[in-house]
């Protein structure tokens, strides 16, 4: 038996926080415009920002081999960063200069499987709820190209000072 090998390469730049007194939507604003570096999570999972407004944000991920599981479908993991991603950045544009974010909750619920062939993802985050110490945002992550849902998610998000 022959086996074919693949690869894949990627680069990133090195990451960069938020610069002081920019808003969680001005820093993201200034992500998807090119004046900051996207997160190296985003080239290594091929997935990107391409829209945000107060509390929502949106990304695109390509499917692909790479991101197969022992089945020969996309691995879950990649739904819930997907979802992860956009329910935090939707949670982000809320939030004033001087305020950060993590995840503390994360609910996924996968309703089918895609596959290299399936191409574009899109999942479209809002946030519901944006508070002093507490957030909560959900979103839905969609083919492009067929229009069906392929998974949705919930989030709790803690809400903190950043240093100065």
């Amino acid at each position: 038996m022959t086996t074919t090998v693949n690869s894949r390469t990627h680069t990133w730049v090195p990451p960069m926080p938020p610069p002081a007194g920019l808003s969680g939507l001005e820093f993201l604003q200034g992500l998807i415009g090119g004046v900051y570096p996207p997160p190296p999570i985003a080239a290594t999972m091929g997935f990107t920002l391409v829209h945000v407004e107060p509390g929502k944000a949106i990304f695109e991920g390509e499917t692909g081999e790479h991101l197969y599981n022992p089945l020969g479908s996309i691995h879950g993991g990649y739904y819930a960063t997907l979802l992860d991603s956009a329910l935090g950045c939707a949670v982000m544009t809320r939030l004033p200069a001087g305020k950060g974010y993590t995840t503390t909750q994360l609910g996924v619920h996968m309703i089918r499987p895609a596959f290299a062939h399936t191409g574009t993802l899109r999942c479209e985050a809002n946030a519901v709820h944006v508070g002093r110490t507490v957030a909560t945002a959900e979103a839905r992550l969609m083919g492009v190209g067929d229009g069906k849902l392929y998974a949705h998610g919930t989030t709790t998000c803690a809400i903190f000072p950043t240093a100065p």
